[in-house]
């Protein structure tokens, strides 16, 4: 191997951006030869190898690969010096993006780094000779260090003016209903004023880049789908050892919409699985991971030791209420610290001597899923001009109100399945236990009032 080889892990699906992507990392790198790329190909049947002979991709050899009880072809190929394999899988075929991951992790071969990416990116110039150098430079206080991110955005379809010129980092959003961490991006307020990559809580998957082992170490698990899969990664990876930071300069761009392109969720449907085309739906592999998810963390009362989830689950130089503290989360409450949400840099040194001083730190993250049908008002007038929303405690009081308005209340009413479906994300320390929809018209004052319990 070269000194400064590189694995990356590139997971595609039906997207177009692939190509402009292979292109632009091996282009805008300072040593293309030091490249190893494995793509997990997943794709429809008009989308051929014929599409990257035809850019400049020479194809070397084929092999092939055992998986789930198929075999898929392994095609190597090369362009301008650098090493692309491409593991072809008929979209039908694929179990979802972490699947997907793993087959590719299986294929690390002793790099000495390795890159984590999705298929849509953009790359600054001798990105790999800067991400290196970056990650080097925290050895004097890190021994596994691992630098990820939400990263900038670009837009495909204004390039490159839309380019966001500020390094992102990765916040707290929510615990969603089912038990997973949703994060959102936010750039880095100082980033000109730092000298070194800041501390990160969390863990993207469309940008990791870390020691090669790192592939073997922390390895996506197939049973997930997608929900899940970053949180169950940023935990994973710290109680292996390896301490997470945002890149303080930009290395690449991320495009997030991916607006108009086939997802799996387009394809992975009932109907195709009621034709024998695929064995389970999007929905059913979606829920199965978040089941899952649950168990890894011991959420709602489940036993993480129903599953031996073996090189899935946890390391041993860390544990998991370490996670917990240097984070400033918890899982068993769902709940985030207020020095989480004021966005301080991680690690956290919250004291405390009991459980309950540990859980009343916490402010809890709640996701209501607001869902009622149209029929269930009495009447329905001209004029709503807004319906009250809100939780209530077990005592009756507001815990949080979001309002619905005028143009939110008719999109729901003449929609065609006549359902309001409405969601209230909100964090507080008191636990809700049933929402209010009170509907106000301008005629006629207050109408229905629609009282639900909540069912977590």
């Amino acid at each position: 191997m070269e000194a400064n080889t590189i694995f990356v892990q590139i997971a595609s699906y039906r997207d177009p951006e692939l190509i402009p992507t292979l292109n632009d990392i091996i282009e805008k790198s300072a040593v293309p030869k030091n490249l190893h790329i494995f793509v997990c190909w997943q794709h429809a049947e008009n989308e051929t190898l014929e599409d990257f002979l035809d850019v400049g991709f020479n194809t070397k050899s084929f092999d092939s690969i055992e998986c789930d009880g198929k075999e898929f072809s392994v095609i190597k190929t090369t362009k301008d010096k650098a090493t692309v394999f491409f593991m072809d899988v008929d979209n039908n075929d694929t179990n979802g993006a972490c699947w997907a991951r793993h087959q590719i992790q299986r294929h690390y071969n002793g790099e000495k780094y390795t890159l984590q990416l999705d298929s849509h990116h953009r790359f600054v110039d001798e990105w790999d000779t800067k991400v290196i150098e970056m990650l080097e430079s925290l050895r004097y206080k890190s021994p596994k260090p691992l630098l990820t991110a939400y990263i900038p955005s670009f837009d495909p379809e204004n390039e490159p003016e839309a380019r966001v010129q500020v390094p992102w980092r990765m916040d707290f959003d929510r615990f969603i209903p089912e038990g997973a961490v949703f994060f959102r991006p936010s750039a880095i307020d100082d980033w000109e004023e730092r000298t070194e990559p800041m501390g990160s809580r969390f863990l993207s998957a469309h940008f990791t880049f870390a020691d090669g082992k790192f592939a073997k170490e922390v390895m996506h698990d197939p049973e997930y789908f997608f929900h899940g899969e970053e949180i169950s990664l940023a935990a994973r990876a710290y109680t292996h050892g390896y301490d997470l930071y945002h890149p303080h300069r930009i290395i690449a761009w991320h495009e997030y919409t991916r607006k108009g392109r086939t997802k799996i969720w387009d394809d992975h449907t009932t109907p195709i699985r009621d034709e024998g085309k695929i064995e389970l739906d999007w929905v059913q592999r979606n829920d199965m991971c978040h089941r899952r998810n649950r168990i890894l963390f011991g959420m709602d009362g489940e036993d993480p030791a129903q599953i031996d989830f073996g090189k899935y689950g946890f390391g041993t130089e860390r544990t998991l209420r370490q996670y917990e503290e240097m984070a400033g989360i918890s899982f068993k409450y769902r709940g985030v610290q207020q020095a989480v949400m004021d966005r301080e840099d991680p690690p956290h040194s919250y004291e405390y001597k009991t459980e309950g001083e540990w859980k009343d730190s916490f402010a809890r993250s709640n996701d209501v899923h607001v869902c009622l049908h149209k029929g269930e008002f009495s009447e329905i007038v001209d004029d709503f001009d807004f319906f009250y929303v809100g939780t209530h405690d077990k005592d009756g009081d507001e815990v949080y109100r979001k309002d619905l308005v005028k143009d939110e209340i008719y999109k729901y009413l003449n929609s065609e399945n006549g359902f309001i479906d409405y969601r209230l994300i909100f964090l507080s320390t008191r636990h809700p236990v049933s929402y209010t929809v009170w509907a106000h018209s301008e005629s006629k004052g207050w109408m229905d009032k629609i009282d639900k319990p909540l069912n977590y």
